[in-house]
């Protein structure tokens, strides 16, 4: 009974020891499991609750960032009909699109700061509360001036969500799984850059340019509700760092001045603002590289596959970003088109844009993602070199060639791109890559525009564009497609400076 008893002992403790095996095997499993999650960021005030569907938080990133470039693009084929009402000429049209991309350029970097201090999820859902009520007012607006206010708003807005969003989904996906999630949410901005001039035409042409604002109303409520319901985790860095208010007015002012000044490059006024603010800006990256707590750690930029492929990100915008434009005033002045018929001709670009970006970011965790940037940035440089030639009697297959060239290529080099961007640095610092990829593309989208200003006030001036002037607008748009062609040239380089880098993607 004795041997028995023993044995039996024996057994038990065996099946203990192995119990506690596997269980202590299961902790060290989870607890690897949070560590690979967050990358240090426990040290930064990384805050894990109980976790949520991954899918959640890529779906409310995803809608609200579609929504957002809705707002951007759909008021394009609108502008025509906007400055007709309001009576305005075509510099203070265009500022109608570029107050808003003004106003992401300036807070996009401050917001990764403060979005991660006070955590993504609550600075997220804070971004789409702001973006409801600035919608609201711009659906309001009495006059060009009380729109650009309120755009000013959403673009404040934007940024929050936009640093918030991307950086939700890079702390919530494992980096095997971080280019698909990227992908996606990039596809959902060109769905929204897809469906914006044709849904935008449709709505000016039958319902008025207010009720581009009207439909996105309600629609931005679906991911305020499931982040706020659905999302569990909150994801803090940075909790007890004091904010660099000192450092964030020198940027603040430095990139407005500069922005501004390159709208109006063609006045001595405007030559000294963008001079003064560049001066402004370098003094912030020398200010900040002496901080302990910077608003931006401009170190970062010492990684060469972080900077180049945000050299890459922010040439490509130049490049690219008023091509819609153009070709916009392009079919409505000169062919004559009504907002809808442009709206459903201009779906071309964004929605192969749409379709290829899942699949260029899943390639992207597979393969080098800047040799697929700079493959994809060819592409468009071919587009683009085509539109070089466009005048009155150019065919629309020519310039539906041109746009699906650009379109393909355009899906192809933005979420390797951005892949990049944000798996070349630790994860602690997401909010910051995120800040800077919404940065880049804003500047980038911000100097496009202004540059087409610019090329307007020398070619044609400060007046309405009416059949005198159309001359005028088939030059300046030549000019700003040579231009571009040139600068896509650069972006592949830029895109390919990076390639050799031996930094690996962080978890």
């Amino acid at each position: 009974m004795d041997e028995k008893k023993k044995d039996s002992d024996k057994a038990n403790i065996e099946k203990d020891h192995v119990q506690k095996n596997i269980s202590d095997s299961s902790d060290n499993e989870k607890e690897n499991n949070i560590q690979g999650n967050t990358d240090n960021n426990l040290e930064e005030g990384y805050i894990l609750k109980k976790s949520s569907s991954k899918n959640i938080i890529i779906f409310a990133a995803a809608f609200t960032s579609f929504l957002a470039a809705f707002l951007t693009s759909s008021i394009t084929v609108a502008l025509p009909v906007i400055a007709k009402e309001f009576m305005i000429d075509v510099i203070l049209q265009n500022w109608l699109a570029t107050s808003f991309l003004l106003a992401i350029a300036i807070f996009s970097v401050p917001f990764g700061k403060l979005s991660g201090k006070f955590g993504l999820k609550k600075f997220f859902s804070l971004g789409v509360i702001i973006l409801i009520i600035s919608t609201v007012g711009a659906s309001l607006a009495f006059s060009a001036y009380s729109l650009i206010f309120f755009r000013v708003i959403q673009g404040i807005a934007v940024s929050m969500v936009n640093v918030a969003g991307f950086a939700m989904i890079t702390e919530a996906l494992p980096p095997h799984e971080r280019g698909k999630g990227i992908g996606i949410t990039i596809s959902s901005v060109y769905i929204g850059l897809t469906l914006a001039p044709v849904l935008g035409g449709i709505l000016t042409k039958n319902l008025g340019w207010q009720s581009i604002f009207y439909v996105v109303i309600p629609l931005l409520f679906i991911p305020l509700i499931l982040t706020i319901l659905k999302i569990r985790e909150e994801w803090v860095t940075g909790r007890d760092h004091p904010f660099d208010f000192i450092g964030t007015i020198i940027y603040s002012i430095g990139i407005l001045l500069f922005m501004y000044g390159f709208t109006i490059l063609n006045q001595l006024a405007g030559v000294i603002l963008t001079v003064l603010g560049l001066f402004l800006l370098i003094g912030f990256t020398f200010f900040e590289l002496r901080q302990k707590f910077p608003v931006f750690h401009m170190d970062l930029f010492k990684n060469i596959k972080f900077a180049s492929s945000n050299l890459a990100a922010l040439i490509s915008y130049l490049a690219t970003f008023v091509v819609t434009y153009i070709l916009s005033y392009y079919f409505q002045y000169i062919k004559q088109l009504d907002p809808q018929t442009t709206g459903l001709i201009l779906i071309v670009t964004p929605a192969l844009m749409a379709i290829v970006a899942p699949f260029s970011g899943k390639l992207s965790d597979k393969f080098e993602p800047q040799k697929l940037s700079a493959l994809g940035m060819g592409f468009v440089a071919i587009a683009l070199f085509i539109l070089i030639f466009l005048n009155e009697k150019t065919s629309l297959e020519v310039i539906l060639i041109s746009m699906v060239l650009q379109g393909i290529g355009y899906g192809i080099f933005s979420s390797p791109n951005t892949n990049s961007i944000m798996g070349s640095v630790p994860r602690k610092f997401a909010p910051l890559a995120s800040a800077t990829v919404s940065t880049v593309r804003v500047i980038g989208q911000t100097m496009s525009l202004g540059m087409l200003t610019v090329i307007f006030a020398i070619m044609i001036g400060s007046v309405q564009i009416i059949p005198k002037y159309y001359s005028s607008l088939i030059q300046s748009s030549q000019i700003a497609f040579i231009i571009s062609t040139i600068l896509c040239v650069i972006a592949i380089l830029a895109s390919l400076a990076g390639v050799k880098s031996k930094i690996k993607i962080n978890s």
